[in-house]
């Protein structure tokens, strides 16, 4: 059975967090359809405000906190990633943009990326598009076509189990078909690894 993860960054202020929630519920949507697939699946979340002073320490440092690194390493490392923020200023907000200003070059390239956002109107959904889309295409990822945007109403009575819940369900569905299509996330690369054999440090030759 192939063992497969599933990276889940919600950037929601709040606590309990609509952002949080939908996060997780595109996550078990995809899960779902890996299982159904044959594969194995452990998801793991990432809420960004839990590291919003690290983020901040690492843009000013350069260096991430331990806690900030295997949060960096959790996304690096897997095989899909599920990504959510709230819209402020017809846009993402700060927090979601500078911890993915703080994942490794290249890290993202050719990794499935579900993208979703909440807001206080449906206005606001064109954001997926115009602000969020864009930027996981600058960092190389393959953005599934389906977006999730939720607005407070889609909460409310039926909405859950209506047109949301078919969303979520599609969209999940796109992001397992790419995952499924793809071998197993390598995992970050390790900064300390050594690239020559001790041979030929010893006999001072470099391959590179």
């Amino acid at each position: 059975m192939t063992r497969r993860t599933l990276a889940v960054v919600s950037a929601g202020l709040g606590q309990p967090s609509s952002t949080r929630l939908l996060a997780d519920q595109l996550a078990t949507a995809a899960r779902d359809e890996l299982v159904r697939r044959g594969a194995e699946v452990e998801i793991r979340p990432v809420e960004l405000r839990e590291h919003a002073h690290d983020v901040v320490n690492h843009l000013l440092t350069g260096f991430p906190s331990a806690a900030l690194r295997e949060a960096l390493d959790t996304v690096a490392s897997a095989d899909g990633l599920v990504a959510v923020t709230p819209i402020f200023n017809a846009s993402y907000n700060g927090l979601f943009k500078s911890f993915f200003d703080v994942v490794e070059k290249d890290a993202l390239a050719d990794r499935p990326v579900l993208i979703g956002a909440t807001g206080g109107t449906a206005r606001h959904s064109l954001a997926l598009e115009h602000a969020v889309r864009p930027m996981f295409a600058y960092l190389r990822a393959v953005v599934v076509p389906t977006a999730v945007f939720a607005a407070p109403e889609d909460w409310s009575g039926d909405g859950v189990e209506g047109a949301l819940r078919a969303r979520i369900r599609r969209a999940g569905g796109e992001l397992a078909e790419q995952v499924d299509r793809r071998p197993t996330a390598p995992g970050p690369a390790d900064p300390f690894a050594l690239t020559t054999s001790f041979e030929d440090l010893l006999a001072g030759r470099d391959p590179a």
